[in-house]
């Protein structure tokens, strides 16, 4: 399941209907990526992110479309925040259940990889210095290169 959202995520719940009335999968992976103080030596106080609705969706689902010939996922989830987000925040939450370790792993790794270097998601932080838009990564393009 796939989803777009303004409101802040529980983690514990997204955990619980990740495994709810399923006993074989014995692996779950999930990660969440929050909103930092620091990038690139610049103090960060918030974020606003911004996506093309629609084709935003598509695209996540077109790449766990990709992950699942690859690894034996029974579930999974991704949530992905937009609009103003402070400190802290959640931003990002991807969950992977599946019967083995190795399976879960992988594919949540995949998951987040190309959701950072292909899901169109415009990111903006604001610090001291102003409102800053965030470019792309060499680091997270070498990184999902891996998964070629």
């Amino acid at each position: 399941m796939i989803s777009i959202q303004q409101q802040d995520f529980d983690v514990g719940e997204e955990y619980k209907a990740l495994v709810a009335d399923d006993t074989s999968a014995g692996a779950v992976v999930t990660f969440v990526g929050r909103v930092r103080d620091l990038n690139l030596a610049r103090n960060v106080f918030g974020l606003h992110l911004e996506h093309y609705p629609g084709m935003t969706e598509k695209s996540l689902q077109d790449i766990v479309d990709e992950a699942q010939p690859r690894w034996k996922i029974l579930r999974y989830k991704i949530i992905h925040r937009i609009g103003d987000l402070h400190l802290g925040d959640n931003i990002v939450f991807v969950g992977v259940t599946s019967a083995h370790r190795e399976d879960a792993f992988s594919a949540a790794n995949f998951l987040m990889d190309y959701l950072k270097t292909r899901a169109p998601f415009w990111k903006k932080e604001l610090t001291e210095q102003g409102s800053v838009w965030v470019e792309s990564q060499d680091k997270d393009a070498v990184a999902a290169k891996r998964w070629e």
